[in-house]
């Protein structure tokens, strides 16, 4: 399918294998995260943090880097294309896992995941590019599904894989093997991965033509819109992310339980992900996008009347808190979608503009939501019904005339090309 629109002498992997690549490479990011769970405790005692709110910092601090050079990477896309750019900086992410690895003291630790997360965001930005590049509405989304359907699957797998792992050796092995991750990733890309960036959309690094490509990607009122609202959402994940490994441990004092959790609530995720692939070609983007974020909202709010009730357990958690993170699942690709829409000729610019903020963003609201930590599950799910109501209201403020319409194909505009059957 992509023969026809790029001719760069790169034979062309199939629909599966592309999906399974790009997935692949988001997935460097959810393992860098996931499987640090599990190791906080044995990182802050060897490592001398007496604080437990701020061993979170191992897994902000990856944020705040993933946040702070997204709009270095996409300028870089789109002059020199996606293919070298992506090569960069899933080799810099190697090098600063083996840096993480070897470090010695809890800043230096911090300073590295701050520089693997910058070297990661290469994949975030590149993805979602790359994505745009080849398809448009609908089929981008129902692509960027299937893609976060594979994403959602490592919070699975990541735990466990931890986990594993520090049964048979310290924390730093962990490091190494997402440094062993990226290299597979790199020789993987570097081989099958074809140059998906038009010929005619390349731009150049002159400052007056980037500080353009921001701007309209800051003005355009969808683009800034659907950021907002996703930056407000992903804020409710990255404080599930910085908190749950207190919280089942400490709210509920079941350690040993940590990854049959990561398990119980990542798992329907991946499925929500995988069904939104399906029923947003048939349903429409807007429709199931606000719908799902409609009920990102009420399953949170519902959570918290259960919680200030005080008659949560850990399973009535993990039940409600799986409803909350599958709305959510069927939530943000959809979002991401809509955001970029109208993007295509300044792909790698906007995408890194709606990342670096939504990232960001989402990294202070969860930060804070984390810091609130008080031993309950309270400040969690109180936090995260705030950005759900919060992310809502955003799509409201942005659309409200197509509140839970289907999108309208434009009159003279050309029909969007369906994703391919093996694909889905």
């Amino acid at each position: 399918m992509f023969d026809s629109a790029f001719n760069d002498g790169v034979k062309r992997p199939g629909t599966r294998e592309m999906t399974a690549m790009l997935a692949a490479l988001m997935g460097l990011n959810s393992f860098a995260i996931d499987a640090m769970i599990p190791a906080l405790p044995a990182i802050g005692n060897s490592l001398h943090v007496m604080d437990e709110n701020h061993r979170q910092l191992v897994v902000i601090a990856y944020f705040i880097g993933f946040a702070s050079t997204q709009l270095i990477w996409g300028p870089l896309a789109d002059r020199f294309g996606r293919k070298p750019v992506l090569a960069a900086g899933v080799t810099l992410y190697a090098a600063f896992a083996v840096l993480c690895a070897l470090s010695g003291s809890f800043p230096l630790l911090i300073a590295s995941r701050v520089g693997m997360g910058a070297s990661a965001a290469v994949t975030r930005v590149l993805v979602v590019a790359m994505v745009r590049d080849l398809f448009e509405r609908e089929a981008m989304a129902q692509v960027m599904s299937l893609v976060f359907m594979v994403f959602m699957l490592m919070p699975v797998l990541a735990p466990n894989i931890g986990l594993a792992i520090l049964a048979f050796a310290p924390w730093q092995a962990i490091f190494g093997a997402l440094a062993i991750y990226a290299v597979v990733m790199l020789a993987w890309s570097w081989s099958r991965l074809p140059e998906t960036l038009h010929p005619e959309y390349r731009r150049s690094l002159h400052v007056g033509d980037m500080a353009g490509a921001v701007w309209e990607t800051l003005r355009e009122p969808q683009s800034r819109g659907y950021t907002i609202a996703m930056t407000i959402s992903f804020g409710g994940l990255v404080a599930y992310i910085a908190s749950i490994q207190q919280i089942v441990f400490d709210a509920f004092h079941q350690p040993h339980l940590i990854g049959a959790v990561f398990a119980a609530i990542a798992a329907p995720m991946a499925v929500a992900s995988w069904t939104n692939s399906r029923v947003v070609g048939k349903f429409g983007l807007r429709r199931v996008g606000h719908l799902a974020c409609a009920a990102f909202m009420v399953v949170s709010l519902v959570h918290v009347a259960v919680a200030l009730s005080g008659h949560e357990n850990l399973m009535i958690f993990v039940v409600l808190q799986a409803l909350t993170m599958c709305a959510f699942a069927f939530t943000s690709s959809n979002l991401s979608t809509l955001a970029m829409e109208h993007m295509a000729p300044i792909a790698g610019t906007a995408s890194s503009v709606q990342g670096m903020l939504g990232t960001l963003g989402a990294a202070i609201l969860g930060f804070l939501i984390g810091l609130a930590f008080d031993g309950t599950v309270l400040p969690y799910v109180i936090g995260t019904a705030a950005c759900a109501v919060g992310g809502f209201i955003a799509i409201v403020l942005t659309e409200p005339r197509n509140l839970f319409a289907r999108i309208r194909q434009e009159p003279g505009e050309p029909t969007v090309p369906a994703v391919p059957e093996e694909v889905v």
